[in-house]
């Protein structure tokens, strides 16, 4: 199978020229301090239609014949494809048709409708969504747009990695959240032609991380289910195509987890004024789960934006609260007069900050004569938690109270 070429990369870049933003290159110094060498943040996150997937989707589009743009194009996403697909197609003006999962959020579906496609809701999980996207195009003549397996969507996304080396022309390793494997292959293609000494890793949600059983397997495997905040490279299986480029040119792939996906997405918001979605964060979790591990000049791919306002909300409290900065409390205290005054106090002689409370006289646990004191608290980080929580507990030993978790 051939792997895409410099020149065809070339070639996207020169069609695509006025259709995308070179994005900017962020240099972020918080996040040097655990590793040895400056780190630069790519904002694909501030491409047109908030992620990377318009170099793709227009390069693909751009190649179609007469004849097939007559016939419209249609794709299958919950976002980000979906977006760059719609306004691809309206540039090139062609008639585009987007079938999206029933539970996509109502931003991401106002943002493809806005772009000008024609969206069609089907099926709770995306696979149900992609069969009725292929089943369409068989039946219509319709083009189908695939997300990531494609030669000229890959030359697309790899006009990325010439950005890359002129913006950075010492980097020594770049870091790109992967899924399907389209951005990676692309990158990875560019950056090999001109720098092969680059290393360039492939960052996977440890949820949805096909690529390293398929390499194992030496073949695409697909994951029995993909559980992930990450739901822009939550792919259960990889593409002939992308798996071959994988794995010819990148260099390791890494996983990342929960936890640190959601500290990216708060430090890319609270340092770098970013808004930044699960998955487009992936490299920053990366550099935050892995420290020490990359050689630097490091490059690390902000790959979208797209994340819906409720889920956002989410996102910061479960980062608070692994970056040890929230801290939920439960005590059983005495039903006296005065008790919860005196915790709330010592709470805040302590410097934390009492998001919620709650009292509670009717909890399965409790013995006569006892309440329950449930604290939601914001704090300054995990030393700070050990020491409320330590207080608390040296409070609960010296007034009697029952106990607390």
């Amino acid at each position: 199978m051939r792997l895409v070429t410099l020149d065809r990369i070339n070639e996207a870049r020169r069609l695509l020229e006025g259709i995308v933003r070179v994005t900017p290159m962020e240099h972020a110094r918080d996040l040097e301090k655990v590793h040895a060498g400056p780190v630069h943040l790519k904002c694909e996150n501030l491409q047109r239609t908030g992620s990377f997937k318009i170099r793709g989707a227009y390069t693909r589009m751009h190649g179609l014949s007469q004849e097939e743009r007559g016939c419209g194009v249609v794709a299958a996403s919950a976002g980000n494809h979906a977006q760059g697909v719609a306004l691809a197609a309206s540039l090139l003006g062609i008639s585009s048709t987007v079938f999206m999962p029933v539970p996509a959020p109502l931003p991401k579906l106002a943002a493809t409708r806005g772009y000008g496609a024609d969206v069609r809701l089907h099926g709770a999980v995306f696979d149900e969504t992609l069969a009725e996207a292929i089943s369409f195009a068989e039946h219509t003549g319709a083009v189908f747009i695939h997300p990531f397996d494609h030669e000229d969507v890959i030359a697309g996304q790899g006009t990325a990695g010439l950005e890359i080396l002129e913006q950075v022309p010492d980097a020594a390793t770049v870091l790109v959240p992967t899924g399907g494997g389209g951005l990676v292959s692309g990158i990875a293609s560019a950056v090999k032609a001109l720098r092969p000494g680059i290393r360039i890793v492939a960052v996977q949600a440890e949820g949805a991380a096909a690529f390293p059983p398929s390499l194992a397997a030496g073949k695409p495997v697909r994951l029995r289910q993909t559980h992930t905040m990450a739901d822009g490279i939550a792919v259960g299986e990889p593409g002939a195509l992308t798996f071959e480029h994988v794995k010819s040119l990148v260099d390791d792939v890494v996983t990342v987890s929960e936890e640190s996906l959601s500290r990216a997405v708060l430090l890319c918001l609270e340092r770098r004024k970013l808004v930044v979605e699960p998955a487009g964060a992936a490299a920053v979790a990366a550099l935050l789960q892995y420290p020490g591990e990359f050689a630097g000049p490091i490059v690390g791919i902000l790959s979208g934006g797209n994340v819906d306002p409720l889920l956002l909300l989410q996102i910061i409290q479960h980062g608070m609260t692994a970056g040890g900065r929230y801290l939920a409390l439960r005590l059983k205290v005495p039903d006296r007069p005065g008790v919860l005054a005196s915790v709330l106090s010592r709470v805040s002689e302590l410097g934390a900050n009492v998001l919620d409370v709650e009292h509670s006289r009717v909890a399965g646990t409790l013995a006569l004569g006892e309440v329950e004191v449930a604290l939601n608290l914001e704090t300054r980080g995990p030393e700070h938690c050990t020491e409320v929580t330590d207080e608390l507990q040296r409070l609960v030993r010296e007034h009697g109270f029952a106990k607390s978790t």
